[in-house]
């Protein structure tokens, strides 16, 4: 691999972790509209006196089968 493909690889590489953090930084600003999230049946909470547990279980498994399943049709659209 020349010296012009390597820095066209590493190019893509950057534009793609750059996307990925603008994605991901647009989930975590629009998370707190989403309805729902966070208030499953399953989600664990623990509230005390001067201490707050939280444990999302049953939305961290939601959210990991819709990304699957983007991430799946997207792979059979290739």
């Amino acid at each position: 691999m020349g010296e012009w493909a390597l820095g066209v690889s590493i190019g893509r590489t950057l534009i793609l972790i750059g996307a990925a953090l603008v994605a991901l930084g647009l989930l975590v600003s629009l998370a707190p509209h989403i309805p729902l999230l966070g208030k499953l049946p399953g989600d664990v909470r623990f509230e005390r006196d001067g201490l707050a547990l939280y444990f999302p279980i049953t939305s961290c498994i939601l959210l990991s089968a819709i990304v699957t399943l983007v991430m799946q049709l997207i792979e059979r659209m290739k």
